[in-house]
């Protein structure tokens, strides 16, 4: 994993984004139009919105759960006037939010999934293991943290987090490792928790890619119950869009991809017979709730890989909203874990 200068990056699973990927394969996807009510879900930095408004002469509302990203908002509503405003909250509540706000149904909604660079960049928050910081990684100000976790969470619960959310072959060594130092001391920062996973995986042949970079990535999807959120969003927001309304989404590894490939085919086309993925709607007519706009994934382009590595995992998937209600929300079998949200000593 790469930064813009070459250097292997270092981040709780994440690709460290200080500009919007897939820009322009966002705004063709949504495809603003003047007068529309648009929902920017992860503000983050605020390169989506901006764009979106750019583009077209479209009221946008925003939403993030971290209050530290916010502080971009006045800038865009100075910029805007009368078009633009932000609130805090989780984009699986848009709903509730939007309502409150006055608005009933959305146009478009774009949703940028994963860690913000804003997180990345405070050695505070705990996501990098490169700016060695107190062992949080919690986007939002409440919830465990993931030092709470691997002080915490009993051996085999951490082995199962870091195997389900990070990948991890090895995971029941690496928890085994961590409780084993915990013994000793609180593991309390970043670096140490690093230092442990590089202990029992060493450096290996890839030295663009830090061993514990599948570790961390497993405890931010977990502190922040990332995929559980992808999903109860994706749901909000078929029940949120307007008949021709569109849902983009963009996506950094595989297990995010994973469920917003499910959803949209779900919607989009009634389940092969046999599915263990999708339910069964043998004998009931299929109404599908989403058109897809693109049969594949759009991937960034050479052009944009060369200028900006951190692009290259990007994948977006979008579709427009039928007439169709919208349909029950099946976590399952959509691909969201099912592990225990709580645990410790």
């Amino acid at each position: 994993m790469m930064t813009d200068r070459g250097r292997p990056s270092s981040v709780a699973g994440g690709l460290v984004r200080h500009i919007p990927v897939l820009l322009s394969e966002v705004l063709t996807a949504l495809a603003p139009e003047d007068g529309d009510i648009i929902i920017d879900g992860t503000f983050g930095a605020g390169g989506y919105s901006r764009a979106i408004l750019d583009a077209a002469d479209c009221r946008l509302f925003a939403i993030d759960r971290d209050a530290e990203a916010l502080s971009n908002a006045p800038a865009l509503a100075s910029d805007f006037p009368d078009r633009f405003e932000a609130v805090l909250g989780r984009y699986s509540d848009m709903e509730s939010l939007t309502a409150e706000n006055g608005i009933e149904t959305a146009d478009g909604i774009v949703l940028d999934i994963g860690v913000s660079s804003m997180q990345l960049d405070q050695a505070e928050r705990g996501f990098s293991f490169a700016k060695d910081g107190p062992l949080d990684m919690r986007m939002g100000a409440d919830g465990i943290s993931a030092a709470d976790v691997v002080n915490t969470f009993e051996e085999a619960q951490i082995a199962e987090i870091i195997y389900v959310f990070g990948e991890e072959r090895r995971s029941r060594a690496i928890a085994k490792a961590i409780v084993k130092a915990r013994a000793e001391a609180p593991i309390t920062r970043t670096g140490t928790l690093a230092d442990i996973v590089a202990g029992v995986l060493g450096r290996g042949k890839d030295h663009t890619k830090h061993p514990a970079t599948r570790t961390f990535q497993a405890l931010r999807l977990y502190v922040n119950a990332e995929l559980e959120e992808l999903a109860a969003g994706l749901s909000a927001a078929e029940r949120l869009l307007r008949p021709g309304g569109r849902l983009v989404v963009v996506t950094f590894h595989s297990l995010e991809d994973r469920i917003a490939k499910r959803f949209f085919a779900s919607r989009s086309a009634p389940p092969q017979k046999g599915s263990r993925h999708l339910p069964d709607s043998e004998g009931k007519e299929f109404l599908p709730s989403f058109q897809l706009l693109n049969r594949r994934p759009v991937e960034p382009s050479e052009q944009e890989v060369r200028s900006n590595p951190r692009a290259r995992s990007a994948r977006l998937r979008a579709g427009r909203r039928t007439e169709a209600p919208a349909k029950k929300p099946d976590f399952a079998g959509l691909g969201v874990p099912e592990l225990r949200r709580t645990g410790g000593a």
